[in-house]
């Protein structure tokens, strides 16, 4: 077994084992590509394999976490072991590493998520649970019938929009989205990296809701071939209650449908009932639960 930095020729391996371990994320071979050869703007960030006999058998990334206000918080990102390679060391050696690359980086405290079944792994190496999310499926034939716009409401595909314009709504609506530390500090380079210029990202089927020339809310489709993972549906504060979230991702799910998207797929933290009652409404089903799970790093 050797655990060691991931090149860009990883990354078909990598979406294979991803698919192994967990089948509803989407995240494409050249995308994946791309995040390796070319990674975002944080200092310090990482992603590691596990090889045994010349096979990806393990995964991670690594980072300080640029997002939130909080000094000293990072995350170990995805860490997974396929399944016929678990209980020899393998995950332990990617959780090690990864720690050790960022004690250097000044981060004392750590973010991971875990599946149930996970769990006592995490809790093995000092991690408590901290937050439930769900992970929910939608097969889209047929997909939600469209709703109609109210008087003064604007659909577009954000393909029309001024970047800088839904990145201001982006960081408006994520002020109280739930989550372990406030997200209030993405910077516009970023954001840039993580949404706009993401090769997944569908700039046609993504849609926002515009009210007076304003991105009131806004649905972000990012695609792989048939699959579709809803990366952030939202509502700008001053705009909530007029069931924008719910009109402009219906609308994303029918424009992906119409543009070959069969499936999609989306994570929910438990505690955000208006997202998930959307979502429930549109007619999702839970696939997986994971735990946010937090440790002192020493």
């Amino acid at each position: 077994m050797r655990i060691r930095p991931a090149q860009p020729d990883d990354a078909a391996a990598v979406v294979a084992l991803r698919a192994i371990v967990h089948p509803y994320l989407v995240r494409g071979v050249e995308s994946t590509r791309k995040m390796i050869a070319d990674p975002p703007p944080v200092d310090g960030w990482t992603a590691l394999v596990a090889e045994v006999d010349g096979q990806v058998v393990g995964w991670t990334s690594a980072e300080p976490n640029t997002s939130t206000s909080v000094q000293g918080f990072g995350d170990v990102n995805t860490l997974h072991v396929h399944p016929e390679h678990r209980r020899r060391g393998i995950g332990t050696a990617l959780l090690s590493a990864a720690t050790d690359h960022l004690r250097p980086l000044g981060v004392r405290r750590v973010r991971t998520m875990a599946a149930a079944d996970s769990l006592p792994f995490a809790r093995r190496h000092g991690f408590t649970p901290s937050r439930e999310v769900r992970y929910s499926a939608l097969e889209l034939t047929p997909p939600p019938a469209l709703l109609e716009p109210p008087a003064g409401v604007r659909l577009r595909p954000i393909a029309e929009l001024d970047p800088h314009l839904l990145y201001e709504a982006d960081v408006a609506s994520a002020v109280d989205e739930p989550g372990d530390v406030p997200v209030n500090a993405v910077t516009f380079e970023s954001w840039r990296y993580d949404v706009w210029e993401n090769l997944g990202l569908d700039r046609v089927a993504s849609t926002a809701a515009e009210v007076d020339g304003d991105v009131a809310a806004f649905s972000l489709v990012k695609r792989d071939g048939e699959r579709m993972w809803s990366d952030y549906t939202c509502t700008v504060p001053a705009y909530r209650g007029r069931g924008l979230a719910r009109l402009a991702k219906t609308a994303a799910l029918h424009r992906a449908a119409e543009n070959g998207v069969r499936s999609a797929y989306t994570s929910n933290d438990e505690s955000n009932a208006p997202m998930l009652a959307i979502n429930a409404r549109l007619g999702y089903r839970p696939v997986a639960t994971l735990w946010a799970c937090l440790a002192d790093l020493t």
